[in-house]
């Protein structure tokens, strides 16, 4: 099975991965970061590498769903090839920040990419305030997101809830990150367990 955690930059998408992976012995994929070679100059000049950018993203991305699909093992997978396009891109293109030429090749790309696959059997969104967002992204202290805009936050929060109001790929498990600290409390952590294990027991029977 191909479990997908969708969020906003600093929502805790890679932390929940972790402790799902570790919890039902799942296999987790994550986010390249640190191996991306345009993060950091995409925080300094958004408009010159936004672009470069969004499809190292998608290509990344691509690549790990082809690689989910022929394993045998229930995956967890940080980020969905969706939010690229649907958030991202999407948001860069509305704030002036991506080209109409560059955001019509982007789309092309990704409107031939998503039909060769599969949406993630379940998806997991994880919605956050910008406080906590801003918050959460300042307690991990990567040094390129220190410039990361309050307003930016703001409008890919505002395509996150447009894009779960119509979504209907598959089984959608929203957690409200502002009311469940599962990295520090336990309790809250048990609790998104059992809303995993209650949307699973279903995906189970349909796949009998």
């Amino acid at each position: 099975m191909h479990i997908a955690i969708a969020g906003n930059i600093g929502s805790g998408k890679t932390s929940l991965a972790a402790l799902l992976a570790k919890h039902y012995g799942w296999q987790a994929h994550f986010e390249e970061i640190d191996n991306n070679p345009y993060l950091s100059d995409f925080y300094e000049d958004m408009k010159r590498w936004s672009f470069n950018l969004q499809v190292y993203f998608l290509n990344s991305r691509f690549s790990q769903i082809m690689k989910i699909r022929e394993s045998k093992k229930t995956v967890v997978q940080d980020r969905t090839i969706y939010e690229d396009a649907y958030i991202f891109a999407t948001n860069l293109f509305d704030m002036g920040l991506m080209s109409d030429r560059d955001f019509r090749t982007y789309l092309s790309l990704f409107e031939l990419m998503t039909r060769l696959i599969q949406p993630p059997d379940l998806l997991i969104y994880l919605r956050a305030s910008v406080p906590t967002l801003f918050r959460q992204i300042g307690l991990r202290g990567r040094s390129y997101e220190a410039g990361i805009r309050l307003d930016y936050l703001s409008s890919l929060n505002e395509k996150y809830e447009a894009w779960m109001l119509n979504y209907k790929e598959g089984k959608l498990l929203t957690i409200n990150v502002d009311e469940l600290d599962f990295i520090k409390d336990p309790q809250a952590l048990s609790a998104i367990f059992d809303k995993v294990d209650a949307k699973l027991h279903g995906l189970f029977q349909q796949k009998l």
